[in-house]
């Protein structure tokens, strides 16, 4: 199916140059002389790069048909993360450069998506929310004030802001989009 640039939407995944990319966002500009073009950012799932790039309004492209499948994650070991087909029980792995920034939001046992192009294996797609645990961060300070905040380490690795009264230890929710903090879990 053909989807014209003026129909993008953040999330859509259409295939350019030959490669399955998927739209992260975008803008309509309007110059003054001239047709409208369309400024976007895109991944390219294949490589995990994010590229912008400028195509006229009417340009068309053709949808990627990208499948998923229900998985586990297993581990990491030496820069590869493993992860177990739900169904068939396969093994998947995916290097650190095609997990990107969904490093932080897996933890052992937890069920994600894997995303297949043509039968190969693109990345992994997280869930909206994941729970992780605190496993570094300063006391609270007493008598400070309940809005502010301080820094934390989570057990992936992750740094996040939480509120003063987030103790090391705690589990906390983290919204997996821009990686702050949802509340306690």
């Amino acid at each position: 199916m053909a989807i014209s640039a003026g129909d993008f939407k953040t999330g859509l995944t259409l295939i350019v140059d030959g490669d399955p990319c998927q739209v992260l966002d975008f803008q309509h500009v309007k110059p003054g002389k001239g047709a409208a073009i369309l400024k976007t950012k895109m991944r390219n799932l294949k490589t995990g790069s994010i590229q912008e790039k400028n195509f006229n309004a009417n340009t068309k492209f053709d949808q990627a048909n990208i499948s998923k499948k229900a998985a586990q994650y297993s581990y990491e070991a030496g820069g590869t993360y493993y992860f177990m087909d739900l169904e068939t029980f396969d093994t998947y792995e995916l290097t650190e450069e095609h997990m990107g920034e969904n490093k932080y939001y897996v933890v052992e046992g937890s069920e994600v998506s894997l995303m297949f192009f043509e039968g190969e294996l693109l990345s992994v797609s997280v869930p909206e929310k994941v729970e992780l645990t605190i496993v570094e961060t300063d006391p609270a300070i007493k008598g400070a004030p309940s809005n502010q905040t301080k820094d934390a380490v989570t057990d992936t690795g992750l740094t996040i802001r939480v509120p003063q009264f987030i103790e090391q230890g705690e589990k906390v929710v983290v919204f997996t989009a821009d990686g702050k903090y949802a509340g306690r879990a």
